[in-house]
């Protein structure tokens, strides 16, 4: 029996000592995104996608952040796109702020943890306002212009989406020849008519960030039951990036379930 106990407690123990290890080995990828009727002009367009921060809490998703941001700040995409959750506690509003100084031609919307709207009893329900140097997106819109074509980028609130009072189809700029969609919850995707957004960008999910192991799949111990859990889905004819995120929340973990930064490389798709 001690034996056993013995086993079980070394077995634990490497558990979290390799959950540690992974909130904070963030993976940095550039992927191939295609997009049906893109302007040949923006074909290879650069898109880094970043989401789920958690600034504040004490993890090892922090040193991922700051890795993600060196990353991107060395790559200058053309645009740098922020999914959501940027603070899990206030005290990491000023660092956010100096790393979001150092991301080109940024964007973001928030998350449900930037407004306390989550099961943390400790999140701060003052949702920061003041992003410095990157334009915060609230159910409202901003054009850019690049290669000589009009990009549309629309941002949604979280606490509107909550409600079921977000309506971002309503912003849509028909002569934008590029439409991007920034919204903390997946299944935004399903609330859209089709043609409305070429790209969504999503997150709050973690990639599962503790997931169980089995043949074949991994199993997200807290959301098991949600649909798009990580990567490239395509529906109605958008398609849409969930990130992975970069910070932990609950606990200071991941396993099966790496942080991660990315690239988006915009192609024409056949």
């Amino acid at each position: 029996m001690k034996r056993v106990v013995s086993g079980a407690a070394g077995l634990a123990a490497a558990g979290l000592g390799w959950g540690h290890f992974e909130a904070g080995w963030v993976k940095l990828e550039t992927v191939d995104c295609p997009l049906a009727g893109l302007p040949e002009e923006l074909a290879g367009l650069r898109v880094a996608h970043l989401s789920d921060f958690h600034l504040g809490m004490p993890s090892r998703g922090a040193q991922a952040v700051e890795r993600a941001v060196e990353w991107v700040a060395a790559r200058q995409p053309d645009l740098t796109l922020i999914s959501g959750d940027l603070l899990s506690r206030r005290s990491g509003e000023p660092r956010l702020r100096e790393l979001l100084e150092r991301l080109p031609r940024c964007y973001a919307v928030l998350g449900n943890h930037d407004f306390g709207t989550s099961r943390d009893p400790f999140a701060d329900s003052r949702p920061v306002s003041d992003l410095g140097s990157a334009r915060l997106l609230l159910d409202e819109s901003a054009i850019v212009e690049l290669r000589g074509r009009r990009i549309q980028i629309v941002g949604v609130n979280p606490r509107s989406y909550r409600r079921g009072q977000a309506q971002p189809a309503r912003l849509v700029d028909s002569e934008a020849e590029l439409r991007i969609l920034l919204c903390h919850f997946p299944n935004v995707i399903d609330r859209l008519p089709p043609g409305a957004f070429h790209l969504v960008l999503a997150g709050h999910l973690h990639a599962g960030q503790i997931t169980l192991p089995l043949p074949g799949k991994r199993i997200p111990l807290a959301h098991p039951r949600w649909q798009y859990l990580h990567g490239l889905y395509e529906r109605g004819g958008t398609v849409m990036h969930v990130s992975a995120g970069l910070g932990t929340t609950f606990v200071p973990f991941r396993f099966l379930a790496r942080p991660e930064a990315t690239e988006l490389v915009l192609v024409t798709s056949v």
